[in-house]
């Protein structure tokens, strides 16, 4: 099933020629490009996805769509975690970079804002070519490197706002509820929960008795949910969490606490768990970045650069940095996104684009 759902001049001496491959990573795009030479031949390619762990099943989609693409092409995915450690995944990028990176096409998600940086400089550096998604500075953008091709994210603000308005019609419009952040240091994490304070202020009924950060993490989720509730009582009406792996904690506390179907839940993610949970009434929303395409479509995207199906001075300024398409599901769609799966053609290197809903400012 497809989910509907985003002339320099010429070198006259060796010395100038290594500095023109070196190519400072604060050059402007197209001088010197070598993500626009296209020299790889496809076997050459190397595909590398870069997620925090497995054990979040939407990290866990986004390799296996990594790995659905790279089979698509004929090689093979390495796949990396670094457990949430800003420091192992710098070691991991620097350790990378330090190898071959001729064909080196990486897919990351980046563990915070800050650590985006590096990662692009050091790519731009080494002549690797970079997708990050998610987490970004404001102030840093694709166009400015030569080798970062894209970066890919959502409208957190909008998500998170679709799922606060869920939540409190679910609750008949007042109430009191809980809100679960994520890692304070990502796009991800700010950008929802101003979506739920701009749902709350359209929303005056429902009160924000409190919320802490769980760090998109279903055991802390567990443990800080059990926490508010035991502080909070029965003033608790819905949970707000800004990702679905937290909304499951969350449901697990409720569990416990003997409170289960008698206190709504939001997330954002659409993992299997979560649909599921959904679709049987314990959930009352959540929305999809689908992780297999996000898996995909990172690689994809590079390997077609790599490979010269596109070259960057050829992609719209648009596609450099963008929002791709996410949907709400409810109890009454969520049975379509139950079985979510890759579809080949979606990585198509004239598809690759088909799921930006908009341009990244």
């Amino acid at each position: 099933m497809k989910i509907a759902f985003r002339p320099t001049a010429v070198l006259l001496t060796l010395s100038l020629a290594v500095v023109g491959l070196a190519a400072c990573s604060e050059a402007p795009a197209g001088e010197n490009d070598p993500a626009g030479a296209g020299a790889c031949k496809p076997a050459d390619v190397k595909l590398v996805g870069q997620v925090r762990n497995e054990s979040n099943p939407y990290e866990a989609s986004w390799l296996a769509g990594g790995d659905a693409f790279a089979k698509t092409v004929g090689l093979t995915q390495q796949r990396l975690t670094y457990g949430g450690d800003s420091t192992k995944q710098q070691e991991q990028i620097s350790q990378l970079l330090a190898g071959d990176t001729k064909c080196l096409v990486m897919n990351v998600l980046p563990n915070g804002d800050s650590d985006t940086a590096p990662i692009v400089k050091g790519a731009d550096k080494a002549g690797a070519y970079l997708v990050t998604q998610w987490n970004k500075p404001a102030d840093l953008k694709p166009a400015d490197y030569q080798t970062w091709i894209s970066h890919i994210t959502y409208n957190g603000v909008e998500s998170g706002k679709q799922i606060g308005d869920a939540l409190a019609k679910s609750i008949g419009g007042s109430g009191g509820i809980i809100a679960l952040q994520g890692v304070l240091d990502t796009a991800a994490a700010k950008d929802r929960f101003a979506g739920l304070q701009e749902s709350l202020k359209a929303n005056t009924g429902v009160q924000l008795l409190d919320q802490q950060t769980a760090n998109f993490s279903r055991a802390e989720a567990l443990t800080v949910t059990k926490t508010l509730l035991t502080k909070h009582g029965d003033k608790v009406k819905g949970i707000w969490a800004a990702n679905d792996d937290m909304a499951l904690g969350a449901l697990e506390a409720l569990q416990q606490a003997g409170k289960a179907g008698k206190v709504a839940v939001v997330g954002i993610d659409a993992v299997p768990d979560a649909v599921a949970a959904v679709q049987s009434g314990s959930m009352t929303a959540t929305v999809s970045s689908d992780g297999t395409w996000q898996g995909g479509i990172g690689l994809a995207i590079g390997f077609c650069v790599a490979t010269g199906k596109l070259q960057v001075k050829d992609i719209a300024a648009d596609n450099r940095a963008f929002f791709a398409e996410q949907f709400l599901i409810t109890k009454d769609n969520a049975a379509s996104f139950a079985q979510p799966k890759t579809d080949p053609a979606d990585f198509d290197c004239a598809n690759v684009f088909k799921r930006v809903a908009g341009p990244l400012k």
